[in-house]
């Protein structure tokens, strides 16, 4: 008796871990498509690059966004896409009007044009119509900086957005206040949905632990006196640490590889690219997958 339930275990545990390899294994396709986004009027026409599995199967969506005057198929922003692809998602880079920041008004209008759920020429519908994406099992976001917020306020244009990771995520940027729109309660994204990691020295959230501390808290509505705040469920915030990143920086932009906000953002930490750790890319993109169906 007690063999057999060890054989089964065995047998279970051997196609689970297989199931997973193929998964990983999958081949992967690239493409591209066009929406109409802007800052006001949805009438500018913009890109999107993404790759899903080559397969007939037809999966759930993650959508990222890069950070004011970032190039839209960054080295971090094809990662996150990569990674998403991998895991069996149509994973996409949106661009946007994102050469300058704005006021709430201004970040929920380019929010509203990648996400309008009852527009045409969203992003959001030039995805969900690819015939490998079925949104129905969900949508899943994540985003750096301004990138960041239209992902948090996402969930306002389209009820199919499950969950959120943000990367230098804020209430405030230098003189914008976003309180009325992104922090905890004020959006209908639920914060245990939304996970942000932000470096220590953010310089646009006042350069300190203490002050990035206090904006992920009225974000998230997370109280802590360390630098992890997670719920059980894995949402919450993370503040990284100089002496976690590999060039001591641990700035606004700490997933780059040297320089911070100065550096090359097609040069990336690989601890944040390759690692295990909470502020690592994968295992916040793996915390966004447990929110959809497969």
């Amino acid at each position: 008796m007690k063999a057999t339930l060890v054989a089964k275990l065995v047998t279970g545990l051997l196609l689970s871990t297989a199931w997973s390899a193929s998964a990983w294994a999958q081949t992967l396709t690239s493409f591209t498509a066009t929406y109409k986004g802007g800052s006001s009027t949805c009438g500018t026409t913009y890109n999107i690059q993404g790759k899903e599995p080559s397969s007939t199967s037809r999966y759930p969506v993650f959508i990222y966004m890069v950070g004011t005057s970032e190039t839209y198929n960054n080295a971090s922003a094809l990662a996150a896409v990569d990674e998403m692809a991998g895991r069996g998602y149509v994973a996409a880079t949106v661009q946007y009007a994102s050469s300058s920041f704005g006021d709430c008004t201004t970040l929920s209008a380019r929010s509203k044009c990648i996400f309008d759920a009852a527009s045409p020429s969203s992003a959001v519908a030039a995805l969900c119509s690819r015939p490998a994406a079925d949104c129905s099992k969900g949508i899943v976001v994540a985003g750096f900086s301004q990138g960041s917020i239209l992902a948090i306020l996402s969930k306002n244009h389209d009820a199919r957005v499950q969950a959120a990771y943000g990367l230098g995520a804020g209430v405030q940027y230098s003189f914008y206040d976003l309180r009325a729109c992104v922090a905890n309660g004020k959006r209908a994204l639920s914060s245990d949905r939304l996970r942000a990691v932000n470096g220590e020295a953010d310089s646009f959230m006042g350069g300190s632990e203490s002050s990035v501390r206090g904006q992920l808290q009225e974000l998230t509505g997370r109280t802590c006196t360390s630098t992890s705040c997670f719920a059980s469920n894995g949402s919450g915030w993370y503040i990284v640490k100089h002496a976690e990143a590999s060039d001591g920086n641990a700035d606004h932009c700490y997933m780059r590889a040297t320089g911070g906000c100065n550096g090359s953002q097609n040069s990336l930490d690989q601890k944040w690219l390759n690692g295990t750790y909470n502020w690592s890319v994968d295992p916040n993109l793996q915390w966004l997958t447990g929110f959809t169906q497969p």
